[in-house]
């Protein structure tokens, strides 16, 4: 079972200390990440994702970093768009299905105001209580939803075959 969690911020600058706490926590084992990304709104509208870098500790692989990177760029950067292509039709359909629903996205949109940020989370494991605890000094708005490892592994084979 993975937890994708987005923890919203009013303020970039604190959005970029929780993500770096994200990875301490992943050091310490209270966390196993599958995906992480910090996804800042500029004044202007413009969406920009971050995720670990190469030269991290922490860095997941190139290629969950690429996959989860889509995943994270669907979630946040398609609540509006009209006509899709079949592979990104396809893989926001598979989305619906795992509970990343429209109505999870449009959560997250209403989080992302120009000016804000987010830490997007994909994890395998989390322990609620030291997560929560360390989190905690942040603030910020959380959703949360999980996938089954089947609709984790479903979504891996449609980003691979969809990409």
């Amino acid at each position: 079972m993975s937890e994708l969690i987005v923890i919203g911020y009013d303020e970039p600058s604190v959005a970029k200390k929780a993500f770096k706490a994200v990875q301490e926590l992943q050091k310490d084992h209270v966390v196993d990440l599958n995906g992480l990304a910090v996804v800042t709104v500029d004044q202007d509208g413009e969406t920009h994702v971050d995720t670990p870098s190469k030269t991290d500790k922490m860095a997941l692989s190139a290629t969950a970093g690429a996959l989860w990177g889509m995943v994270f760029g669907i979630l946040i950067l398609t609540p509006g768009i009209g006509v899709l292509g079949a592979a990104l039709g396809g893989l926001i359909g598979k989305l619906n299905q795992m509970g990343v629903d429209k109505d999870f996205r449009s959560k997250v949109d209403e989080l992302l105001k120009p000016g804000s940020a987010a830490v997007v989370i994909m994890a395998s494991k989390v322990t609620e209580d030291k997560f929560a605890a360390a989190m905690q000094s942040f603030g910020g708005t959380v959703l949360k939803t999980s996938l089954s490892d089947e609709d984790e592994q479903a979504l891996v084979e449609q980003l691979a075959g969809g990409a």
